[in-house]
Parts: C-alpha cells; sequence; structure tokens
C-alpha cells in the first residue's frame, strides 16, 4: 500500500509539473485594440445616431476601445451619457474623462473596455485651442495582470506648437510606467512630424498597410493619417493586423482596430 501511495504521489507531481510547464510556455493570448473619433454620434450625413456608433463599434470585436469626441449629457446629444450608454450597449466597462464644461454637461473622451477597469484618472495637459487631457485608465487582464490604457486628442489647428506640448506630457508620463501600455487615440498629427516622432519612439506603432492607411475624412475618401495605436515600452509587444474600417458614415474619422500581443 505504501509503495502504491508513493508511486501515486509521484505520478501526481510529474503531472503537476507538467501541468506547470505547459501554463509557463503557454502564448501570451492577443488582444484587440481599437480607436474611433466618434464625433459625438454625428455621422457624415450630419444625423445624430448614437445606436449607429454602438453598432460601428460592436462591429470591431476589441477587447479595449478608445473613444475621442465623447459627450456626457450634453444638450445637443439629446442629455444621453454616451460613454456609460456605449458600454451598456457593448457589454463593456466605461470610463469618461472631460476636457470641458459645455452645453450643460461636458465634453471630452471615454474608454471602453471588456476587462474590469481598476482606475481611471485624467492628465491635464497644456490647453491648446480647446482645453484637453490624456485619459489613463488602468485595466486588469485576464491573467490578472495590469495594463494602462492612454487615450488622447491632441490639439488640431494647423500649427503644432500646442500639440508638440501635449504630446511632451504624455510622453513623460509614459515613460513613469511600470506596465505594459497603449496609447491610441486623434493625435491630428501625420506620420514624419515630431509629434509622431517623439510618441512612436517610446512604443511600437501598430503600423497600417500602405494601401490603406488614411483615417480622415472618413468620406468621400480619406486623405489624412491622423488616428493611431502605439503599444509599449518598445519591444514589448508583437503587432499583427492593423486595419483601418473602411467605415463612412458613422463619423467624420474611420476607426483603427489592431491585434496586439503582448511578449510578458
Amino acid at each position: 500500500m505504501t509503495r502504491r501511495l508513493l508511486a501515486l504521489s509521484l505520478l501526481g507531481l510529474v503531472s503537476g509539473c507538467a501541468v506547470l510547464q505547459q501554463l509557463a510556455t503557454r502564448s501570451p493570448t492577443p488582444m484587440r485594440v481599437a480607436t474611433y473619433n466618434i464625433r459625438h454620434g454625428v455621422g457624415m450625413d450630419d444625423a445624430l445616431r448614437l445606436e449607429r456608433t454602438a453598432a460601428t463599434l460592436r462591429a470591431l470585436d476589441a477587447d479595449i476601445i478608445g473613444l475621442q469626441e465623447v459627450d456626457s449629457v450634453v444638450r445637443r446629444s439629446n442629455d444621453v451619457d454616451q460613454a456609460r450608454l456605449l458600454g451598456d450597449l457593448l457589454g463593456m466597462r466605461a470610463s469618461f474623462g472631460a476636457f470641458m464644461p459645455y452645453q450643460g454637461g461636458a465634453y471630452g473622451m471615454a474608454i471602453l473596455s471588456r476587462w474590469p477597469i481598476v482606475r481611471t484618472t485624467s492628465l491635464r495637459l497644456p490647453d491648446g485651442n480647446e482645453p484637453r487631457i490624456a485619459l489613463v485608465a488602468e485595466v486588469e487582464r485576464p491573467d490578472g495582470t495590469r495594463l494602462t490604457v492612454v487615450n488622447v486628442h491632441f490639439d488640431w489647428v494647423e500649427s503644432d506648437r500646442y500639440r508638440y506640448a501635449q504630446a511632451e506630457v504624455v510622453r513623460t508620463m509614459l515613460d513613469t510606467l511600470s506596465t505594459p501600455w497603449l496609447l491610441l487615440g486623434d493625435f491630428n498629427d501625420e506620420p514624419g512630424s515630431r509629434t509622431l516622432r517623439l510618441l512612436t519612439r517610446a512604443g511600437d506603432e501598430a503600423t497600417k498597410p500602405d494601401s490603406a492607411r488614411f483615417t480622415f475624412p472618413a468620406a468621400p475618401a480619406p486623405t489624412k493619417e491622423i488616428d493611431f495605436i502605439v503599444a509599449g515600452p518598445r519591444g514589448g509587444w508583437r503587432v499583427g493586423d492593423v486595419t483601418v474600417v473602411a467605415e463612412r458614415l458613422a463619423s467624420d474619422h474611420r476607426p483603427v482596430v489592431a491585434t496586439l500581443t503582448p511578449e510578458r
């Protein structure tokens, strides 16, 4: 009996080690990440239809989505808390950050996540032609590790003076993070600009195909690439498919979605 118990114990130990080894060598799970300037639900037909926005987001099948130009109980968008409603419609957690008060509510940006949002902070950026923040959310992934999501919407005028000053504050914050991070949003600047050079030196850009990289305006055909996803720190991610979704009606921007796999 003793020998049998010993044999069973050894078998269990060997099996347990095999399971641990299998878990240790299991490939990290890819995640789908998206960014979309939703123009507070107003499409290229100038109609406010947030359910159309929700349908566009649902089709992206993303785990994390950064949204720009989001209203919270603003008169122009029928006093709807857009982040909360979109989260409810998609079955996702939602966080909202305000740029400024507007028409009885607030105008700003949001992050949607399939996974728990542990905390959210609004990082005040230097003012430009409008007030600006970076919305920063700490997300708990299914494996229990933390991920920092940073959503931005930089200043929009031709001169990059304000835009670059805002990017500098974001870059300084990224350099302090101890977690893997995602930076996404409407940068209002294009490849080769000093804004993009500053931020893509910190992480790995989800590079779009040359044949379909433009994101604005949504119709009739985009001519500018101003919406981006960057994953950091540099070398910590594998970038898979990156797509500019050919959605021409729901907003004046087109969504960008990327498949990213953390290396740890």
